[in-house]
């Protein structure tokens, strides 16, 4: 470590974590001052009888609740101000969000709209939010955006086909409810989508400019976790071992990448999910492997490392002979548990390529990828993965 770095971590969010979490939920809700709760989960749990379990201590407790569902795959700007205007209307103070990274996203929006004047779109960037939000307890049913404990919510404006990301460290939820049992509805394929982008999370984090030995640490655990379990998750979603080590896992990954931001493969899933509706999970794992191989030559070392981390022998190879088993590594993951997508399956051709790049390069992820790159490059990746 460079002793003459200065860098800071905070994290203001508390974590729960355990097989039945889901039960302390009411003495939280009182803890944190709260009266009468929102529920914000988006349709696809609801119809699953997940926010039906997470509302049922809130009814055994007495606690007043309205559910807000209201919510697309890629939560539009309009969800939160329909999510807003129900929590005025019924007198919420606290707000629950149940689900995927739509869900959480639109739940924490809510909650800074509830202590801020103005338009979600003011709150847009890096420490725009003045006031403290009201309290969101965020309980996650996937294991892969770790929006439960991150400074981002991610919208679209469908309007203007673009998405936004509010950052602020008044945007992370006061509480991360983890209940692994929440998670075993999940389906392969989402099983498999969300895991890629968790580890995406950590394998960014780890080799950006912006790595610092407490975010290094939580993206070592995490890339370990997802080796080991996330093939065991999506072959049988009963196992709830494994369920429960990838929602750590996720968890502990958004921890990493709070600190630090990302790199090339966030970068480019932002235009392209905004584009193309591609899940933002699946875009990160068709775009991770080839932005690794790009990378390769800016963080050799550590590249080397999540080889090993994935179980390649190593011992015997030169630190870049090492470091391309990395890419190996990820992309017969990717086959495992059934990710053969390609850019070119969604529609996206040569004509897009270079306003994806150009607005990829807007992204805050760019500066602190490990290689310097331009839409040029940018341009050359996604070509590369357009498939026959």
């Amino acid at each position: 470590m460079d002793i003459r770095r200065r860098f800071r971590y905070e994290i203001p969010t508390a974590i729960e974590f355990g097989c039945g979490a889901i039960h302390t939920l009411a003495d939280h809700v009182k803890a944190l001052g709260g009266s009468r709760v929102l529920i914000v989960g988006d349709p696809g749990v609801v119809k699953a009888g997940v926010v039906e379990r997470v509302a049922q201590p809130l009814r055994s407790a007495g606690i007043p609740f309205e559910i807000f569902s209201d919510i697309e795959s890629d939560p539009d700007i309009a969800s939160v101000e329909k999510g807003t205007a129900s929590a005025r209307a019924s007198g919420s103070n606290l707000i629950v969000g149940v689900g995927g990274g739509s869900s959480l996203d639109t739940a924490k929006a809510i909650g800074i709209m509830l202590a801020n004047d103005g338009h979600i779109r003011d709150y847009v960037g890096l420490n725009k939010v003045k006031h403290r939000p009201a309290p969101v307890i965020a309980v996650p049913t996937t294991a892969g955006t770790g929006s439960e404990m991150t400074i981002w919510s991610v919208l679209s404006d469908k309007e203007r086909q673009v998405k936004l990301s509010v950052g602020s460290v008044y945007n992370c939820p006061a509480l991360a409810l983890l209940d692994p049992e929440l998670t075993v509805p999940l389906p392969p394929h989402v099983t498999a989508f969300t895991g890629m982008d968790a580890l995406t999370h950590a394998l960014e984090s780890y080799v950006n400019l912006n790595t610092q030995p407490i975010s290094e640490g939580m993206a070592v655990q995490a890339m370990k976790m997802i080796a080991t379990n996330l093939r065991f998750a999506v072959a049988n979603g009963s196992n709830l071992e494994a369920r429960a080590n990838m929602l750590l896992a996720s968890t502990i990954a958004a921890m990493a990448f709070n600190s630090t931001r990302l790199g090339l493969a966030h970068a480019l899933a932002l235009p392209l999910g905004a584009h193309f509706r591609i899940p933002h999970g699946l875009v990160n794992a068709i775009l991770l492997p080839e932005v690794m191989r790009y990378n390769l030559i800016g963080n050799t070392a550590k590249f080397a490392e999540i080889a090993a981390i994935f179980g390649e022998r190593v011992e015997h190879l030169s630190v870049h002979e090492a470091a391309e088993r990395s890419v190996e590594a990820v992309r017969r993951l990717n086959r495992d548990i059934g990710i053969t997508q390609t850019l070119g399956d969604f529609g996206v051709g040569e004509e897009h390529l270079e306003m994806i790049a150009n607005e990829a390069m807007e992204s805050g992820n760019v500066p602190v990828n490990p290689v310097k790159a331009t839409a040029k490059d940018l341009i050359g990746i996604c070509r590369r993965l357009l498939g026959d």
